[in-house]
Order: structure tokens, then sequence, then C-alpha cells
């Protein structure tokens, strides 16, 4: 058997099955979706990071395919989340910035948590037959003085960990009202090892179905707290950082990388006839980026529209299934396309009347390089009051429209454009819209169009 003939194989079987009953009985692997947050490429060293080793990750992308065109729903974490979860752009439902106090939502013309009328993922996989569990951060309604959302279970999960920002926050590590402090039974710098472990819990819970987990991890966050040297106490023992330094972030990458290798190894060594896969990716950029060494070299950050603020790492990783030890450098994958795409492989029917802004990308997903159809849009700052933005050149327009090689961004106003091709320049030096006036008129076009039907 030739290598990546038995991943082809397999796909070829996924994907000819007509009913999700059938291939959930039969075929369907676990799905666990690892989310790292601010996490930059410059973090992982097979995508050219040096912030720190990162042997794990770099085995699991030896292992599986790294994509190096993946891209986020928004360069900023509840917006990311929420395009992630519902294969929807996130303003379609009114969710432009992080989710906060409720003054602070109605000041970003946003709602105070996702509505659960939305799709979502883990619904239409529960639906198929999934065991299905959140573990980590939520930041999609809870915390602060939004003390109503709805419960894990209005979104499709049977289990819902959450941390502090979260309708079901767990007492390890939320002990006190903040997102982590001195008197947590988990401290900061053990968090990830602790999910890992309530993911590894769930999938031992549920051996006779399918299960999928989400993941969330809140490393690579500031404050980097790697140990209790690192932890400052402040009002009513809430704790934070001693310093956002690189060597902090350093240690907290050390010690993620060494928790997914954990997650892999065990994986590897639990005798199923289920395949699993795991994705590892990113909800947004990086900030602050110390001068490009985190996003290694694009231009922007959190909260900025630019390659730096919402081009991330993904990294797809399934002995059996995936494709083993390639890099997709071609096909573009969003945020929006993981709805579609899990349902496919997981054998789930889309939700009735479903319209997803994403596209079923399986077949890249599982080894098979291919071009996308759709464009991806984004939007990210609607006043200069209330959105933080990220200082000097890293501050882009508040549009984005990205199709095949073409990126164009632009104000909502019709002010600032520019065109970029970011297939050849991806660090964004050259802006072509004098010299593209074609190109350039139809994406501010239709860029605008779409923010005309936005909510």
């Amino acid at each position: 058997m030739t290598r990546g003939s038995r991943p082809a194989a397999v796909l070829a079987a996924i994907l000819a099955l007509a009913t999700p009953s059938a291939r959930a009985a039969a075929l369907a692997p676990n799905v666990i979706l690892v989310l790292a947050d601010d996490l930059g490429p410059g973090e992982v060293n097979c995508y050219g990071g040096q912030t720190a080793p990162t042997p794990n990750l770099d085995r699991m992308a030896k292992e599986g395919i790294r994509f190096t065109r993946y891209y986020s729903a928004s360069p900023i974490c509840s917006a990311s989340r929420c395009g992630l979860l519902t294969g929807q752009f996130p303003a379609r439902w009114q969710i432009t910035s992080y989710l906060q106090t409720r003054a602070g939502n109605r000041a970003c013309e946003q709602a105070d948590f996702l509505d659960p009328k939305a799709p979502a993922l883990p619904r239409a996989l529960k639906a198929a037959g999934y065991a299905t569990a959140h573990v980590g951060k939520w930041h999609l309604g809870g915390g602060r003085d939004v003390v109503d959302p709805p419960k894990f279970a209005a979104y499709g999960y049977d289990q819902g960990l959450g941390t502090w920002e979260s309708p079901e926050p767990h007492p390890e590590i939320t002990a006190r009202d903040w997102i982590w402090s001195a008197a947590d039974p988990v401290k900061r710098w053990d968090r990830t090892r602790w999910m890992v472990d309530r993911t590894l819990d769930f999938l031992d819970a549920h051996p006779e179905r399918p299960c999928f987990v989400n993941l969330w991890l809140d490393d690579t966050h500031t404050p980097w707290v790697p140990s209790a040297d690192d932890q400052k106490l402040g009002k009513n023992g809430r704790a934070s950082g001693r310093g956002d330094t690189p060597d902090r972030l350093r240690r907290v990458v050390i010690e993620m990388d060494r928790q997914i290798g954990r997650l892999l190894d065990l994986i590897r060594a639990k005798p199923s006839a289920r395949p699993t896969i795991v994705l590892f990716l990113a909800d947004n950029g990086p900030l602050p980026t110390f001068e490009g060494a985190r996003t290694v070299g694009l231009r922007g950050s959190k909260l900025s529209l630019y390659e730096g603020g919402v081009r991330l790492p993904l990294i797809a990783w399934g002995p059996g299934i995936v494709a083993e030890g390639s890099t997709d450098e071609s096909s573009v994958i969003g945020a929006v396309d993981l709805f579609p795409t899990l349902c496919r492989i997981c054998g789930a029917d889309l939700p009735a009347d479903y319209r997803s802004d994403g596209e079923d990308r399986s077949v890249a997903l599982l080894g098979r390089p291919s071009p996308r159809k759709r464009s991806l849009f984004w939007e990210y700052g609607r006043n200069d009051r209330s959105f933080a933005y990220p200082s000097g050149a890293d501050r882009s327009p508040n549009l984005a429209v990205l199709d095949g090689d073409w990126k164009l961004l632009v104000n909502a106003d019709g002010s600032q454009t520019a065109l970029y091709q970011v297939g050849r320049d991806p660090k964004e030096t050259q802006d072509l819209a004098h010299k593209e006036p074609v190109v350039s008129r139809r994406l501010r076009e239709a860029v605008l169009a779409w923010r005309r039907s936005l909510p």
C-alpha cells in the first residue's frame, strides 16, 4: 500500500455513503477541534515560528496536513468563534467584537450572546448520533453582567465545561467572579492540562458513539502565567501576569505544545475501530506581535483585517483518514467552512433551510488540495469609541473580501480602498488598487453590498 492510499480510500468511502445513519454506524470519526486563543503562526515551528520549540505540533503536521491559507471569521475572539460554530459570518448574528458588559455590547451594536436559534455545528452532529461536548473558553455569552445566557445544551452540547465567560463556568477553573484567580483549584498554568484531561474523559465515557469535542484553550491569550512565580495578585484575589514578556510566552507555548502532544499520544495508544480527527487552529491573530515575530512578518495583528489578524495555522491530523505528511499551500479554507465540511465528513445532515457562508472543503481537509468557489468577507470595527484597534500601519480598514488570490480592504463609507494579491504578496506590501481598477471596482462593490446586507 503506497503512502496516502489508505486515507484516500477512507475518504472515498466516507463521501460515497449516502445516509448519516450509515456513516455514523460504520465510519464516523471522533472529531476534536482544538482552538488556541490569540495564537499566531510565530508560535509554531513548522510555520516558521521561533517563539518556542513545538515538537508535538510539528509531529502533528508531519503525520497530517499543514494548511498555510486558513482564515478565521474575525480578528477577535467572540466573532471568530461565532463564525466557526455557525458556518456563517458572525455579523449575521450581531456579534462584531468580543462579548462583554451589556452596555459595552450595545456600544458595539451587538447582542449579549449567540442566539440559540442560530445554526450550531454540535447540534447538527448530535442529530447524527454524536456525543457532543464543549471544554474550555466559550466567550459567546456569559460573564460580567450577562447573567442569563443560554446554557450549553441550547446549542446542542451534551456536556459543557466552561471558563468564566460562559453560561456554565466550571468551579475548578472559576472559583471567583473573574477569568482566573489565585483561588482556582486548577491554576492558570495548569488549565490546558485540565482541559485535555476532560476531553479524554469524555471520549472514554462514550466508547459506543462517535464524539465531537470543542477543546477551546485560553492559551496563548495574555496574561502569560507559566508558573506561580509569574502570578500577580490583584483586587479580590484576581490573578494576572507580572508582565507579558517573550520568555513568559515561550514557556506558555512549551506547555501548550506538551499537552497537545499528550492528547495525541493517548489517542495513538488507544486501540479503536473508530478513527479520530484532531484539528488544531487559532481564533484570531496575536497581540502583542513583538514586531511581527508572532505573525512571521504578516502585516497586522489581532483587531486587524490584514493577514496577521486572520490568516492562521490549521493542522489536520487523523491516522488512517487524513493524508499524511503534506503541506497544502493552495487550498483556501475559512472558519465558516468547517460546519459544512465536518457535517460531510461525520455524516450529518445540514439543518433545514440552512445557508452556509462557507462551503464543503472535506476533500481538501482530508488530503486533496482544491480551489474554493466562494469569497470570504470580514467586518471589524463599527466606530472609534467602542472598538479597540492596533496602532500605526497595522490598523486596517473595517471591511475586507478575499476572492482567490485577490484581497480588498475598504471602510464601510467607501474610503481607504486597498487591493493586494496575497497569493504572491502575503505581507500586503504592494497596493494594486490603481493598477488593477477592474478587479478593485468589482471587489469593492461586492464587499460594500455585503456590508449593506448585514443587520
